[in-house]
Protein backbone atom coordinates (compact mmCIF):
# COMPACT_ATOMS: atom_id res chain seq x y z
CA UNK A 1 0.00 0.00 0.00
CA UNK A 2 1.52 3.27 -1.25
CA UNK A 3 0.36 6.98 0.22
CA UNK A 4 0.55 10.16 -1.80
CA UNK A 5 0.91 12.48 0.73
CA UNK A 6 3.93 14.87 -0.47
CA UNK A 7 6.28 14.74 -3.50
CA UNK A 8 9.44 14.58 -1.03
CA UNK A 9 7.57 11.95 0.60
CA UNK A 10 7.46 10.20 -2.52
CA UNK A 11 10.69 7.67 -4.53
CA UNK A 12 12.01 10.23 -7.38
CA UNK A 13 11.63 6.61 -9.55
CA UNK A 14 8.60 6.19 -8.33
CA UNK A 15 7.16 10.07 -9.64
CA UNK A 16 8.54 9.27 -12.58
CA UNK A 17 6.93 6.29 -13.16
CA UNK A 18 3.86 8.36 -12.37
CA UNK A 19 4.52 11.11 -15.22
CA UNK A 20 5.33 8.77 -17.75
CA UNK A 21 2.24 6.74 -17.50
CA UNK A 22 -0.05 9.72 -16.86
CA UNK A 23 1.44 10.87 -20.62
CA UNK A 24 0.77 7.45 -22.08
CA UNK A 25 -3.10 7.08 -20.55
CA UNK A 26 -3.65 10.68 -21.87
CA UNK A 27 -2.42 9.45 -25.62
CA UNK A 28 -4.48 6.22 -25.04
CA UNK A 29 -7.43 8.27 -24.65
CA UNK A 30 -7.05 11.13 -27.69
CA UNK A 31 -10.34 11.58 -29.85
CA UNK A 32 -12.58 9.65 -27.20
CA UNK A 33 -15.38 11.04 -25.61
CA UNK A 34 -15.05 11.52 -21.90
CA UNK A 35 -17.15 9.11 -20.47
CA UNK A 36 -15.81 6.46 -22.53
CA UNK A 37 -14.04 3.81 -20.35
CA UNK A 38 -10.13 3.38 -20.85
CA UNK A 39 -9.19 -0.16 -22.37
CA UNK A 40 -7.07 -0.82 -19.03
CA UNK A 41 -10.30 -0.86 -16.28
CA UNK A 42 -7.24 -1.45 -12.91
CA UNK A 43 -10.05 0.40 -10.59
CA UNK A 44 -12.95 -2.29 -11.78
CA UNK A 45 -14.72 -2.53 -8.46
CA UNK A 46 -12.69 -0.43 -6.31
CA UNK A 47 -14.45 2.52 -4.18
CA UNK A 48 -13.11 5.61 -3.65
CA UNK A 49 -14.00 8.37 -1.17
CA UNK A 50 -13.38 11.96 -2.45
CA UNK A 51 -13.30 13.79 1.02
CA UNK A 52 -13.64 17.90 0.89
CA UNK A 53 -13.37 20.33 3.62
CA UNK A 54 -12.51 22.46 0.87
CA UNK A 55 -14.54 23.74 -1.84
CA UNK A 56 -13.36 22.56 -5.27
CA UNK A 57 -13.96 22.41 -9.04
CA UNK A 58 -10.93 20.86 -10.64
CA UNK A 59 -9.55 18.53 -8.05
CA UNK A 60 -12.96 16.90 -7.57
CA UNK A 61 -14.28 16.56 -11.39
CA UNK A 62 -10.34 15.55 -11.96
CA UNK A 63 -10.25 12.90 -9.52
CA UNK A 64 -14.39 11.45 -9.81
CA UNK A 65 -13.85 11.24 -13.63
CA UNK A 66 -10.63 9.66 -13.82
CA UNK A 67 -12.10 6.89 -11.29
CA UNK A 68 -14.94 6.47 -13.54
CA UNK A 69 -12.64 6.09 -16.92
CA UNK A 70 -10.93 3.22 -15.11
CA UNK A 71 -13.94 1.46 -14.01
CA UNK A 72 -13.98 2.31 -10.11
CA UNK A 73 -16.77 4.01 -8.20
CA UNK A 74 -16.77 7.48 -6.44
CA UNK A 75 -18.39 8.25 -3.01
CA UNK A 76 -18.24 12.02 -2.83
CA UNK A 77 -18.28 13.57 1.06
CA UNK A 78 -17.66 16.85 2.38
CA UNK A 79 -16.09 18.03 5.75
CA UNK A 80 -19.74 18.96 7.12
CA UNK A 81 -21.47 15.60 6.46
CA UNK A 82 -18.99 13.92 8.12
CA UNK A 83 -18.35 16.26 11.14
CA UNK A 84 -14.66 15.10 10.27
CA UNK A 85 -12.59 15.72 13.38
CA UNK A 86 -15.58 17.21 15.22
CA UNK A 87 -17.76 14.60 15.75
CA UNK A 88 -15.85 11.73 15.28
CA UNK A 89 -11.92 11.39 15.63
CA UNK A 90 -10.04 11.51 12.71
CA UNK A 91 -8.31 8.19 13.04
CA UNK A 92 -12.06 6.79 14.06
CA UNK A 93 -12.97 8.21 10.69
CA UNK A 94 -9.94 6.72 8.55
CA UNK A 95 -10.46 3.22 10.04
CA UNK A 96 -14.02 3.20 9.54
CA UNK A 97 -13.81 4.62 6.20
CA UNK A 98 -11.07 1.56 5.24
CA UNK A 99 -14.06 -0.72 5.74
CA UNK A 100 -15.85 0.66 2.71
CA UNK A 101 -13.89 2.13 0.07
CA UNK A 102 -10.28 0.97 -1.33
CA UNK A 103 -8.61 4.24 -1.59
CA UNK A 104 -9.32 7.78 0.58
CA UNK A 105 -8.62 11.29 -1.60
CA UNK A 106 -8.84 14.50 0.99
CA UNK A 107 -8.49 17.79 0.40
CA UNK A 108 -8.56 19.35 3.39
CA UNK A 109 -7.44 22.49 5.42
CA UNK A 110 -4.66 21.55 8.15
CA UNK A 111 -1.95 19.08 7.32
CA UNK A 112 -2.24 16.89 10.49
CA UNK A 113 -5.67 15.97 9.30
CA UNK A 114 -4.24 14.49 6.16
CA UNK A 115 -0.93 12.62 8.18
CA UNK A 116 -3.85 11.14 11.10
CA UNK A 117 -6.05 10.00 8.36
CA UNK A 118 -3.05 8.45 6.77
CA UNK A 119 -1.63 6.71 9.73
CA UNK A 120 -4.68 5.38 10.45
CA UNK A 121 -6.29 3.77 7.42
CA UNK A 122 -6.07 0.24 5.83
CA UNK A 123 -6.38 1.81 2.23
CA UNK A 124 -3.91 4.00 0.49
CA UNK A 125 -4.77 8.07 1.17
CA UNK A 126 -4.20 11.02 -1.52
CA UNK A 127 -3.23 14.34 -0.31
CA UNK A 128 -5.62 16.74 -2.56
CA UNK A 129 -4.34 19.89 -0.94
CA UNK A 130 -3.84 20.91 2.47
CA UNK A 131 -2.23 24.80 3.74
CA UNK A 132 1.17 23.82 3.52
CA UNK A 133 1.25 21.40 0.11
CA UNK A 134 -0.67 20.26 -3.24
CA UNK A 135 1.62 17.78 -4.87
CA UNK A 136 -1.09 16.45 -7.09
CA UNK A 137 -1.14 19.97 -9.09
CA UNK A 138 1.97 19.60 -9.10
CA UNK A 139 2.69 16.01 -10.67
CA UNK A 140 0.02 17.89 -13.40
CA UNK A 141 2.20 21.11 -13.98
CA UNK A 142 5.46 18.65 -14.86
CA UNK A 143 3.53 17.08 -17.21
CA UNK A 144 2.44 19.79 -18.88
CA UNK A 145 5.89 21.52 -19.08
CA UNK A 146 7.63 18.00 -20.42
CA UNK A 147 4.51 17.61 -23.37
CA UNK A 148 5.52 21.16 -24.11
CA UNK A 149 9.03 21.45 -23.91
CA UNK A 150 10.92 18.21 -22.90
CA UNK A 151 12.05 16.99 -19.60
CA UNK A 152 12.23 19.87 -17.11
CA UNK A 153 15.27 18.46 -15.35
CA UNK A 154 18.05 21.62 -15.52
CA UNK A 155 15.73 23.74 -16.27
CA UNK A 156 14.84 27.51 -14.28
CA UNK A 157 11.13 27.64 -12.75
CA UNK A 158 10.45 31.04 -11.47
CA UNK A 159 7.44 31.31 -8.65
CA UNK A 160 6.25 34.59 -8.63
CA UNK A 161 3.76 35.99 -5.48
CA UNK A 162 3.10 34.34 -2.62
CA UNK A 163 5.25 31.59 -1.58
CA UNK A 164 1.91 29.05 -0.40
CA UNK A 165 1.01 25.29 -0.73
CA UNK A 166 1.25 24.99 -4.62
CA UNK A 167 4.60 26.67 -4.49
CA UNK A 168 6.12 24.48 -1.18
CA UNK A 169 4.87 21.38 -3.85
CA UNK A 170 7.06 23.10 -6.92
CA UNK A 171 9.81 23.29 -4.18
CA UNK A 172 9.53 19.47 -3.67
CA UNK A 173 9.23 18.61 -7.38
CA UNK A 174 12.26 20.75 -7.81
CA UNK A 175 14.21 18.66 -5.68
CA UNK A 176 12.35 15.41 -6.73
CA UNK A 177 12.83 16.30 -10.60
CA UNK A 178 15.94 18.43 -10.73
CA UNK A 179 15.29 21.46 -12.08
CA UNK A 180 16.00 24.55 -10.24
CA UNK A 181 13.40 27.52 -8.99
CA UNK A 182 13.83 31.12 -8.17
CA UNK A 183 11.15 32.75 -6.08
CA UNK A 184 10.17 36.49 -6.16
CA UNK A 185 7.68 38.07 -3.92
CA UNK A 186 7.70 40.32 -0.57
CA UNK A 187 9.79 39.06 2.32
CA UNK A 188 6.85 38.28 4.12
CA UNK A 189 5.60 35.83 2.03
CA UNK A 190 8.73 33.71 1.29
CA UNK A 191 8.34 29.72 1.42
CA UNK A 192 9.45 27.57 3.97
CA UNK A 193 12.95 27.32 4.88
CA UNK A 194 12.30 23.81 5.31
CA UNK A 195 10.79 23.40 1.79
CA UNK A 196 13.49 25.33 0.13
CA UNK A 197 16.11 23.22 2.33
CA UNK A 198 14.63 20.06 0.99
CA UNK A 199 15.06 21.22 -2.67
CA UNK A 200 18.96 22.29 -1.90
CA UNK A 201 20.16 18.99 -0.21
CA UNK A 202 18.71 17.43 -3.72
CA UNK A 203 20.97 19.42 -5.58
CA UNK A 204 18.38 22.03 -6.79
CA UNK A 205 19.56 25.36 -7.25
CA UNK A 206 16.91 27.27 -4.92
CA UNK A 207 17.30 31.14 -4.91
CA UNK A 208 14.93 34.14 -3.84
CA UNK A 209 15.27 37.26 -5.26
CA UNK A 210 12.98 40.62 -4.63
CA UNK A 211 13.19 41.96 -8.40
CA UNK A 212 10.93 40.09 -10.59
CA UNK A 213 12.60 41.21 -13.66
CA UNK A 214 16.26 39.63 -12.73
CA UNK A 215 14.14 36.61 -11.11
CA UNK A 216 12.78 35.78 -14.51
CA UNK A 217 16.00 36.31 -16.62
CA UNK A 218 16.68 33.05 -18.11
CA UNK A 219 13.15 31.22 -17.00
CA UNK A 220 11.53 28.23 -18.93
CA UNK A 221 9.05 28.21 -16.70
CA UNK A 222 7.10 31.24 -15.16
CA UNK A 223 4.43 30.28 -12.33
CA UNK A 224 1.89 32.25 -10.89
CA UNK A 225 -0.98 31.84 -8.29
CA UNK A 226 -4.04 33.60 -6.51
CA UNK A 227 -3.10 36.43 -4.03
CA UNK A 228 -5.57 35.43 -1.58
CA UNK A 229 -7.50 33.51 -0.06
CA UNK A 230 -11.50 32.99 0.11
CA UNK A 231 -10.86 32.79 4.14
CA UNK A 232 -9.26 36.16 3.78
CA UNK A 233 -10.37 39.42 5.43
CA UNK A 234 -11.13 42.32 2.85
CA UNK A 235 -8.43 44.35 5.03
CA UNK A 236 -6.23 41.32 4.51
CA UNK A 237 -7.12 41.25 1.00
CA UNK A 238 -6.06 44.96 0.59
CA UNK A 239 -2.93 44.32 2.51
CA UNK A 240 -2.00 41.47 0.47
CA UNK A 241 -2.75 43.34 -2.94
CA UNK A 242 -0.75 45.94 -1.96
CA UNK A 243 2.58 44.15 -1.64
CA UNK A 244 2.02 41.52 -4.13
CA UNK A 245 1.34 44.18 -7.02
CA UNK A 246 4.59 44.49 -7.81
CA UNK A 247 5.12 41.19 -9.05
CA UNK A 248 2.29 40.57 -11.14
CA UNK A 249 2.88 38.77 -14.08
CA UNK A 250 2.51 40.64 -17.35
CA UNK A 251 3.68 40.76 -20.86
CA UNK A 252 6.57 42.95 -19.81
CA UNK A 253 7.41 40.70 -16.80
CA UNK A 254 7.02 37.58 -19.84
CA UNK A 255 9.61 39.40 -21.89
CA UNK A 256 12.14 39.20 -19.72
CA UNK A 257 12.32 35.66 -19.45
CA UNK A 258 13.19 33.17 -22.53
CA UNK A 259 10.79 34.19 -25.85
CA UNK A 260 9.78 30.03 -25.66
CA UNK A 261 8.97 30.46 -21.47
CA UNK A 262 5.76 29.07 -20.78
CA UNK A 263 3.26 30.80 -18.33
CA UNK A 264 1.27 28.01 -15.83
CA UNK A 265 -1.36 28.66 -13.45
CA UNK A 266 -3.19 26.58 -11.29
CA UNK A 267 -6.55 28.27 -11.29
CA UNK A 268 -8.91 29.66 -10.35
CA UNK A 269 -6.99 32.95 -10.96
CA UNK A 270 -8.19 36.43 -10.56
CA UNK A 271 -7.35 38.30 -13.97
CA UNK A 272 -5.92 41.40 -13.86
CA UNK A 273 -4.29 40.62 -10.11
CA UNK A 274 -2.09 38.09 -10.14
CA UNK A 275 -1.47 38.35 -13.60
CA UNK A 276 -2.98 39.66 -17.06
CA UNK A 277 -5.54 38.03 -19.16
CA UNK A 278 -3.21 38.88 -21.91
CA UNK A 279 -0.48 36.80 -20.32
CA UNK A 280 -3.05 34.37 -19.40
CA UNK A 281 -4.99 33.52 -23.08
CA UNK A 282 -1.45 34.34 -24.84
CA UNK A 283 1.03 31.71 -26.86
CA UNK A 284 3.11 30.80 -23.79
CA UNK A 285 0.16 30.02 -21.53
CA UNK A 286 -0.54 26.31 -20.85
CA UNK A 287 -2.87 26.68 -18.15
CA UNK A 288 -5.63 24.83 -19.73
CA UNK A 289 -3.40 21.89 -20.86
CA UNK A 290 -2.70 22.39 -17.20
CA UNK A 291 -5.89 21.52 -15.77
CA UNK A 292 -6.57 19.14 -17.83
CA UNK A 293 -3.62 16.90 -16.74
CA UNK A 294 -4.68 17.12 -13.03
CA UNK A 295 -7.05 14.22 -14.41
CA UNK A 296 -4.35 12.36 -15.92
CA UNK A 297 -1.82 12.84 -13.79
CA UNK A 298 -3.99 11.69 -10.70
CA UNK A 299 -4.74 8.59 -12.81
CA UNK A 300 -1.30 7.72 -12.27
CA UNK A 301 -1.65 8.17 -8.83
CA UNK A 302 -4.29 6.09 -8.21
CA UNK A 303 -3.00 3.30 -10.06
CA UNK A 304 0.59 3.66 -8.03
CA UNK A 305 -1.25 3.86 -4.61
CA UNK A 306 -3.26 0.61 -5.45
CA UNK A 307 -0.38 -0.56 -7.30
CA UNK A 308 -2.38 -1.40 -10.63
Amino acid sequence: MNHFLDIHKTDAAALRSMIDQAGAMKQARLGRPKAAPDDEQPLAGRMVALIFEKPSTRTRVSFDVGVRQMGGQTMVLSGKDMQLGHGETIADTARVLSRYVDMIMIRTFDETILTEMAEYSDVPVINGLTDRTHPCQIMADVLTYEEHRGPIAGKKVVWTGDGNNVCASFLHAAGQFGFDLTFTGPAQFDPEEEFMGFARQKGSKIVVERDPYKAVDGADLVVADTWVSMHDSQSAKERRHNLLRPYQVNAELMAHAKPDALFMHCLPAHREEEATSEVMDGPNSVIFDEAENRLHAQKAVMRWCLGV
